[in-house]
């Protein structure tokens, strides 16, 4: 039978001197001592875990026959079994069956002489820089063992560190005038190492794929895949609240959990490929407080923070809690128009496929008021995934109109919205300011300002008459020109320059349009007033035309003419930033 000890107190609630040493082990730190990993189920050197499923060949019943001594561990022909709780049992194999003959020490001794005599300037910046908001490393613990000269890392996840603290090399004074490391390097020995913790995986495998997957460079959708994979392996889809294992762990295991999300759903969504984490085998409860705690090693000398950098860990802690929560509703989005289903179903409604669009599009976008609502001024660079995500909206609904079969009422109103939200985004990028390049952007980013592009280009081919298309080809050339200046400071954006031109490029094929007076004005007939009842469709349902994409946000629409199409106004989505804080 599963034993089950009192649950732990929150290390909030525990003494430093009430610590017990089985609580004490660094995630990041190979220590050869069983002592110190004898809780721990993700973490340990010589072994590696692999959660069994409830369908597989061992079957729960037949696992529970065995006895299990007094860490819930039990030997069996296979390996050993570990139980964390009355459902959850891993197996736990030695990393002997599987070890390569890659000179794991040799490899990171060969990272840190790239880096020298570097590596703790670069190590200051990612967690100055990096760590606040992508918090899935143990700061005080990992510099602890740092500082005193303790090596024994991961390969992969110390040369990942040293790749991403490298994209602010030339922004540090003591580093700029320096000749800089070979990332071209560091990158083929953090592959290298990754592909071989791959076949023992563990939770620094996690944290080494997903540092790699941050570089403003990387674009790896298999990379993201195989980790979705190896975090199922070590059970990172389920609940672990009530596990037995070190609560530190329980905490870290949520923070890489909710990070593996992010880099999946925001995958599928710039890659436009079906997401492999669905909510129906998602079980991770959402963070708190104590989720982010630093549990110290005893011992150790106590690292104080600072003023400025206890600020900065709680502002970065609630930029990746609002960012979780705006990827959930981004993820929701995705799978109401996205998939294959939706695409159908949209498909078989024909002409009234607009109307079906914004119905399944009314839920979706009242939580992405309510999220902005709730946004504190210091997460506002958050404001790009929120603009993506409703792009990828408005998207679906520009694609669903037709200016000779849609409802007139309908087709002014939802491209009307559709500029708000494009005028507001490309606002957004007008007012960044070189403090805010040169923070630390999540990797979706670079693809989230070409989707901004990409928006206007779909509005410029889809305009009815040319004055529409020319106001869209003008502010297409003002955003090339804003991206191309601020790649000075933040290279990343030299990609969205690319995929831009990229997409003029394909314009050049568009025919020239009608001008207003050489057709019916169809994007202006039958404008309803500002608060007056739409009517969407039997069974569709109603909305004013402030709900109907906030068209309402716009202010005073009246002709539809060139002038006119310049005066629209931006929304209030982005009021720009209220000081140098993102």
């Amino acid at each position: 039978m599963f034993r089950r000890p009192p649950l732990p107190k929150s290390p909030r609630e525990i003494a430093p001197t009430q610590v017990k040493q089985e609580e004490e082990v660094h995630p990041l730190i190979l220590t050869p001592s069983p002592t110190l990993l004898g809780e721990t189920l993700s973490l340990q050197r010589e072994r590696h875990c692999r959660h069994i499923g409830l369908s597989s060949a061992y079957d729960r019943s037949l696992l529970d026959l065995s006895q299990f001594d007094g860490r819930n561990e039990s030997e069996v022909d296979f390996g050993t079994l570990r139980k964390v709780d009355e459902h959850e049992c891993f197996i736990m194999y030695s990393d002997d069956i599987t070890q390569s003959s890659y000179d794991e020490a040799g490899a990171l001794s060969t990272v840190e002489q790239i880096v020298a005599p570097h590596g703790s300037a670069l190590i200051d910046i990612y967690f100055r820089i990096v760590h606040p908001s992508f918090p899935i490393i143990q700061k005080q613990v990992f510099l602890d063992r740092y500082r005193n000269n303790d090596r024994q890392y991961n390969p992969a996840l110390l040369a990942g560190i040293y790749l991403l603290a490298l994209n602010w090399w030339s922004s540090e004074e003591s580093l700029a005038s320096q000749s800089k490391p070979d990332s071209a390097r560091l990158e083929e020995i953090a592959s290298r190492s990754l592909m071989n913790s791959m076949k023992q995986p563990k939770l620094s495998t996690m944290q080494a794929g997903l540092l790699l997957l941050q570089r403003p460079d990387a674009d790896l959708w298999s990379l993201t895949t195989q980790l979705v994979a190896i975090g199922q392996e070590l059970g990172l889809h389920l609940d672990c609240s009530r596990w037995q294992i070190p609560s530190w762990e329980r905490g870290l295991r949520k923070r890489i959990a909710w990070a593996l999300y992010m880099q999946d759903k925001w995958s599928s969504l710039i890659h436009g490929r079906p997401s492999h984490i669905f909510d129906a085998n998602w079980a991770v409860k959402p963070l708190a407080d104590d989720d982010f705690a630093e549990t110290p090693i005893a011992g150790s000398q106590a690292i104080p923070s600072t003023e400025e950098e206890r600020i900065s860990a709680e502002q970065g802690q609630e930029v990746f809690n609002q960012m979780i929560a705006l990827t959930s509703i981004m993820a929701e989005v995705m799978d109401t128009f996205y998939t294959q289903s939706a695409i159908s179903d949209f498909d078989n409604a024909g002409p009234n496929a607009t109307r079906l669009i914004l119905e399944r599009a009314k839920p979706v976008q009242i939580k992405l008021k309510e999220w902005f609502s709730r946004l504190p001024a210091n997460a506002r660079y958050l404001h790009l995934g929120y603009f993506a995500t409703e792009i990828t909206l408005h998207r679906r609904i520009i694609q669903s109109l037709s200016p000779t079969t849609s409802d007139p009422y309908l087709f002014y109103i939802c491209r009307s919205a559709a500029k708000t939200r494009l005028i507001s985004a490309m606002d957004f990028v007008n007012r960044l300011r070189p403090s805010h390049l040169q923070a630390f952007w999540y990797f979706a980013s670079k693809v989230n300002f070409t989707l901004i592009g990409t928006f206007g280009s779909l509005l410029w081919a889809t305009a009815p008459t040319q004055e529409e298309a020319d106001f869209y080809r003008m502010r297409l050339r003002e955003y090339r020109w804003t991206l191309s200046v601020s790649s000075r400071r933040a290279e990343f954006l030299s990609y969205a320059v690319r995929m831009l031109d990229a997409s003029r490029g394909l314009l050049r094929n568009l025919a020239e349009k009608p001008w207003l007076g050489q057709q019916p004005r169809t994007s202006e007939a039958g404008v309803p007033e500002e608060g007056e009842v739409v009517v969407m469709g039997e069974g569709v349902g109603m909305g004013t035309v402030d709900e109907i994409g906030e068209v309402g946000e716009m202010g005073e629409m009246g002709e539809v003419g060139s002038e006119a199409l310049g005066r629209y106004p931006s929304g209030p989505g982005f009021m720009g930033f209220p000081d140098d804080h993102l």
